[in-house]
């Protein structure tokens, strides 16, 4: 039965973040605890009545402390550099490169003195979590690179596929000519294209090429997308023991529709979130 593209384009999702794409506690809390013991002496200036002699008294005694400062400014890093009318620096954070005086220098003119004098927090480590948080909120864009590939991958998981046995991760052209003696010459022109599928699924019948991606928003990429994937499922519908099958979604393809339904009209194995809820791994690899 031929499947509608408009009512199939209209179940896309606007959004695939799932619970653990906000933030990424565990890496939040290793962060901090690596450096909760610097944290903890640094901790005794909050509140100082001269805090400049005492960070010097204490960078003397825990030199060890200047390495978790980069982080108080929510900076990833082991060096900061700072200019201004008195000169430019570069401070380095493991080991000291100026004297104690230009660092108490950097935490007077980077408002760090005064964040601990005028007790504007009452605990470091809890301001280091804060400040992890907001860092990590910076890493969403790579974990939605792979939140679709993950998505796929569970569904996988659920049809009764098992990694390394009868599904694959990750797998070049090279890999699934090597491990099962197929000829992939049609889609790897002649040998001279190297590509690697996200995903491979290998039944007793057939050897199932998988790609996924999901677009929250438009651009050219996916006009360019849809017809390299276009030319993959006709030159895969040449090769006997081999299927190419695409799951994509997102709000974005509204913006390219008429290339994902050119693809949608040669390609039988395409599916969408809504798809593999449905149950299509099951149907698909048999």
């Amino acid at each position: 039965m031929k499947r509608d593209f408009s009512a199939w384009l209209a179940s896309f999702r606007s959004s695939i973040a799932d619970y653990g794409y906000y933030v990424d506690f565990p890496k939040v809390f290793r962060n901090v605890d690596a450096v909760k013991v610097e944290l903890n002496i640094l901790n005794s200036l909050i509140g100082s009545k001269d805090i400049e002699a005492d960070f010097k008294s204490l960078l003397t005694r825990y030199p060890e402390v200047m390495k978790c400062i980069p982080l108080l400014l929510a900076v990833r890093a082991n060096e900061i550099y700072a200019m201004d009318e008195d000169g430019a620096y570069l401070y380095q954070f493991d080991k000291a490169n100026y004297s104690i005086e230009q660092y108490a220098l950097f935490m007077r003119k980077t408002g760090l003195f005064e964040l601990l004098e005028k007790h504007i927090i009452g605990n470091l480590l809890d301001y280091a979590t804060g400040v992890e948080t907001g860092l990590d909120s910076n890493g969403r864009k790579n974990r939605g690179g792979h939140l679709m590939e993950n998505l796929v991958e569970r569904f996988i998981v659920k049809a009764g596929f098992e990694r390394d046995v009868n599904y694959f991760k990750e797998m070049y052209i090279h890999e699934i000519v090597d491990k099962w003696n197929i000829d992939l010459s049609a889609i790897s022109n002649q040998g001279k294209m190297e590509k690697r599928f996200d995903y491979v699924v290998k039944t007793d019948k057939m050897i199932y090429g998988i790609e996924t991606n999901f677009y929250g928003s438009g651009g050219s990429k996916l006009n360019e997308t849809a017809r390299s994937y276009k030319t993959l499922a006709m030159e895969s519908d040449t090769i006997e023991g081999f299927t190419f099958v695409w799951f994509t979604d997102g709000k974005g393809w509204t913006s390219a529709k008429h290339n994902l339904e050119e693809t949608f009209d040669v390609l039988p194995h395409i599916y969408n979130i809504k798809d593999m809820e449905q149950g299509i791994m099951t149907e698909v690899f048999i």
